[in-house]
């Protein structure tokens, strides 16, 4: 891959070319990107991050060896028909829209094309997304890893079929989002319970970096792990129970599969 093309300019576009320039796999002026009308918006990018932007189609994916489909589920369709006379089947379309399948993605150009889906999370902007990847009817095994390379730059990747994609969305596509919300709540109960913000915020950001890093290296199971620092009528207990109590297995049940059946219901609203 020599050089890859944006077309939207949104938050998850911007977290994997942030990834992507942190790790230096490419030269930052072989990225290029380019939305639909904000102009301000795709020159912000070329200023923050030393990359290209244009507002040419023609020019912006001409010589893309990837080609990153990363608008709104809804602006899919005219996006693809501003640059489908420029593509060829040679390149590679990426598209990290929640819900659109690859087959729609395909039939737009016109073109039996190489089309990996993708969804990855906004952690891309740090080097520590968690991506999955399917390959659309058109790709190939060479496309498969050139897609993995590419997300491997930004965290971690893994290849699934293409029906789990939707759950995929629900759980690590939207998960960052789940896990914020869940500090903002922490924050919240220090905070009325007389702790200083600061210290709250700095307490928790390292609870759950290092909760992460238990479940990545320590090989046991989260329900091990919880069970480990969860001491008969100890405080620790006394909040497990409350949660239980409160229903946050069903809870956190619903939060996912309201965000899967949303990506199903964008599947069939966009094709």
């Amino acid at each position: 891959m020599k050089k890859i093309a944006f077309i939207g300019a949104g938050s998850m576009a911007e977290s994997i070319i942030s990834g992507i320039v942190q790790a230096n796999v490419l030269e930052n002026d072989d990225i290029i990107v380019t939305n639909k009308s904000n102009k301000e918006r795709v020159e912000r990018l070329e200023e923050k991050y030393l990359i290209t932007s244009m507002q040419d189609k023609a020019d912006v994916v001409r010589d893309a060896d990837v080609v990153v489909l990363a608008t709104k589920p809804y602006d899919l369709e005219a996006a693809v028909n501003s640059i489908k006379e420029h593509i060829k089947q040679d390149q590679l379309l990426v598209s990290v829209i929640a819900g659109i399948s690859t087959d729609y993605i395909a039939s737009l150009t016109g073109q039996n094309i190489p089309v990996i889906r993708a969804m990855p999370n906004t952690s891309a902007s740090i080097g520590y997304s968690a991506t999955a990847i399917s390959a659309g009817a058109f790709a190939r095994e060479a496309h498969i890893v050139t897609a993995q390379e590419l997300f491997d730059t930004i965290g971690t990747t893994v290849i699934v079929e293409e029906e789990d994609m939707h759950i995929v969305t629900g759980i690590s596509g939207s998960g960052p989002a789940y896990i914020y919300y869940l500090v903002e709540a922490m924050e919240k109960a220090a905070i009325d319970s007389g702790l200083d913000q600061e210290i709250a915020k700095a307490l928790i950001t390292q609870t759950v970096r290092g909760a992460g890093e238990m479940l990545k290296q320590s090989g046991d199971s989260a329900e091990v792990l919880r069970e480990k620092i969860t001491s008969p009528a100890g405080t620790t207990q006394a909040g497990i129970e409350a949660l239980k109590e409160n229903d946050f297995d069903r809870i956190v049940r619903s939060c996912v599969e309201s965000a899967r059946d949303r990506s199903i219901e964008l599947g069939k609203k966009n094709g």
